[in-house]
């Protein structure tokens, strides 16, 4: 598993304004972050942050195409667990304060990556404004970077995309539990997804944008062979699957074949969810709402060492 930044909070230039943020932004345990589109345009007035971002996923996805879907898949990780503040980065840790990795989760063991590309991305900003963006930003810039470029990189044209809102502060701690809970498997069915969303205040409308809009990347034959050839042990597939599409995942996914292959399903078209306005609006609140929860007990100190 690539390895990641023990990511650092933001930091500001003068002790006084990093006390008055504290206060607003806490004023007790936890605080709402009041987040704006332009919250770094002070503290980096001469840097684009979005635009250091999209460089460095424009160079990933020349070696990687899977790399747009992996980081969005890591910013909704992130944020279905405690809130939209990068814990899903962090690495176990046996200090005083140790961290029970979220990447040891069963939804992300062995499945989550991107981590290298995000630690480039914060490698590029550090140089461009030490000590400022946070990890919790750089997902969600990510995440909505990775539909457009991805758009463009697959069907030439411009992809949708939303006003990022920035300014969600990064969480010190993971809960490896709580991603087991609230993260569901590959294997959950209808019931299961409704009562996940429903769990974290999203519902049936949420679901389907959300849940529907998972119209590229890869995934592996084995999540899903038992439905082509031997639906709940009856030997036969699963009927409420549309028998064009049998056809075409049974050629990529054929019957004692290869589990571990990667399919590249070429089944994104332009009226599909993933680019309807409405899935984006449900997106945009999505990642709004959730940045609330953010936790803003931060380390001040500057970056952690890179890992």
């Amino acid at each position: 598993m690539p390895s990641s930044l023990y990511h650092s909070a933001m930091a500001t230039n003068s002790t006084a304004v990093f006390f008055a943020l504290l206060i607003l932004l806490c004023g007790g345990g936890y605080g709402e972050a009041q987040l704006t589109p332009t919250f770094y345009n002070e503290a980096c007035p001469d840097v684009n942050v979005t635009s250091i971002v999209r460089g460095v996923l424009q160079e990933a996805l020349q070696t990687d195409p899977r790399i747009a879907a992996s980081l969005i898949r890591l910013h909704f990780h992130d944020c279905f667990v405690n809130g939209c503040d990068a814990s899903t980065l962090l690495d176990n840790s046996s200090s005083v304060d140790g961290i029970d990795s979220e990447k040891a989760a069963f939804p992300n063991v062995n499945s989550a990556r991107g981590f290298d590309v995000v630690d480039k991305i914060r490698t590029a900003l550090e140089n461009a404004c030490p000590s400022t963006v946070s990890c919790a930003d750089i997902l969600a810039i990510a995440a909505e970077e990775s539909v457009s470029l991805f758009m463009v990189a697959n069907l030439q044209s411009g992809g949708p995309s939303w006003t990022v809102l920035l300014g969600r502060r990064d969480g010190t701690t993971a809960n490896r539990t709580v991603a087991n809970v609230a993260l569901r498997a590959p294997t959950a069915n209808l019931d299961v997804h409704k009562s996940k969303f429903s769990a974290v205040g999203l519902n049936t409308t949420d679901l389907v944008a959300l849940s529907g809009a998972h119209t590229f990347g890869h995934a592996g034959c084995q999540l899903f062979t038992d439905r082509l050839y031997n639906f709940n042990n009856t030997g036969s597939p699963d009927q409420t699957l549309n028998s064009t599409y049998i056809e075409t995942l049974s050629d990529i996914c054929p019957q004692n074949g290869n589990v571990s292959v990667l399919g590249p399903w070429p089944t994104l078209i332009p009226q599909h969810l993933m680019v309807s306005t409405a899935t984006i609006s449900v997106i945009f609140n999505f990642t709004r709402v959730y940045s609330k929860a953010t936790k803003c007990c931060f380390r001040p100190a500057g970056l952690m060492p890179l890992t």
